[in-house]
């Protein structure tokens, strides 16, 4: 009799989707890591005018469009001064696809993946898929990842680390200092950084800086999207970029899974990558604004915090009982422990909802922080 895997059922559904199935449906979603934002006109337009000249009725190249990937090109020598070339990336099907097409590439069955703890719940759960040992690494108190703890995990065993920043969940960005050591890390141990930069542009304070454009060697990979600089979540467009003998290798996992990412998907990154950068910087702004109102409310209600200064999440220390009070009174919030078990004690709130909202949802948490204390 067939069974199932044992690497699917390593595997369960994301404590995300639990907190939202047992939410109300007028509930306050502050759980959903989505952008408000409409994705920009010229964007949208750009995919219109694909669909409507019959450009996206065919394949495009398993790697992407040219077009898109010299656009992807031309993004990393405006912000890093990088020169990538088009053939060394791969236009996927979100940041997601890209995360597992670095994994699958790059890890044996029985070899340790170094994650964040807490962290993107998908490190865990591809690494399992894959048959590699997911190996948690705690952070810091700022919720930042420590070189240090990277480097004294490395085993014979390891295949890679994944670095994220700006983080998912915890809004932490890694200093320029912090992520020449994880460059040094991947060179002198001659194992693979995964650094997912899905966040990338969304920085309130610092500046971002890339592994990639720091390592001496090819030992990383990088991880990025549409989906939160563009509110492109839908879209489903992501891409990887790394040396062009692991950039093959990922697209033999690509090519059978995927064959191509959505052809109108790519002509509305394309635009979105080369046109305006104006609705961008004014999301960053609102972000920076919502991210203020949702400190000082926590910090009204004596909730420690440690100040994200990225992406659109802030993840406070809660008291016990605190979570589900708070969803029992109709604000979704993601228990901690839903992203490692270091992550017990905290609850991850997302900002990327209206400041009116928010400002409803910080009543409601007010009222459940008096009543579990």
């Amino acid at each position: 009799m067939t069974e199932f895997s044992r690497r699917v059922e390593s595997v369960s559904i994301s404590g995300i989707r639990e907190v939202f199935e047992a939410a109300g449906e007028e509930a306050i979603n502050l759980g959903l890591g989505q952008p408000d934002f409409p994705t920009p006109d010229h964007a949208r337009a750009a995919a219109i005018d694909a669909i409507e000249s019959g450009a996206v009725d065919a394949y495009t190249s398993n790697k992407g469009t040219r077009e898109l990937r010299e656009a992807i090109s031309e993004k990393y020598d405006r912000d890093y001064s990088l020169q990538i070339d088009p053939e060394d990336v791969i236009a996927t099907s979100g940041g997601s696809e890209a995360l597992h097409l670095a994994i699958e590439a790059h890890v044996n069955p029985g070899q340790d993946v170094l994650i964040p703890d807490p962290g993107f719940v998908s490190y865990d759960a591809l690494t399992r898929i894959a048959d590699g040992v997911p190996k948690p690494l705690e952070l810091r108190e700022d919720l930042t990842l420590d070189p240090e703890t990277v480097e004294a995990a490395i085993t014979d065993d390891t295949a890679a680390f994944i670095v994220n920043s700006p983080a998912n969940p915890t809004g932490a960005v890694q200093s320029e200092e912090d992520m020449r050591e994880f460059a040094r890390i991947a060179d002198a141990n001659d194992v693979l950084c995964i650094s997912d930069e899905v966040y990338e542009h969304i920085v309130f304070e610092g500046e971002h800086r890339s592994p990639l454009e720091l390592a001496e060697t090819d030992n990383v990979v990088v991880v990025s999207a549409c989906s939160k600089t563009y509110s492109m979540t839908g879209w489903r467009l992501g891409w990887i970029t790394g040396s062009n003998r692991r950039i093959e290798r990922m697209l033999r996992v690509h090519q059978y899974a995927q064959a191509c990412a959505s052809a109108p998907a790519q002509y509305a990154a394309e635009a979105a990558l080369s046109g305006p950068q104006e609705p961008v910087e004014g999301m960053v702004e609102t972000f920076e604004e919502r991210r203020d109102l949702v400190l000082d409310g926590l910090a009204d209600m004596g909730l420690e915090t440690p100040t994200p200064q990225g992406a659109f999440y802030a993840m406070p220390k809660v008291p016990e009982g605190w979570v589900e009070e708070v969803i029992d009174r109709g604000v979704v919030v993601v228990p901690g422990e839903a992203f490692g078990e270091n992550g017990a004690g905290y609850a991850r709130l997302s900002y990327a909802t209206s400041t009116e909202e928010l400002e409803d949802a910080l009543g409601i948490m007010r009222e459940a922080t008096r009543a579990v204390r």
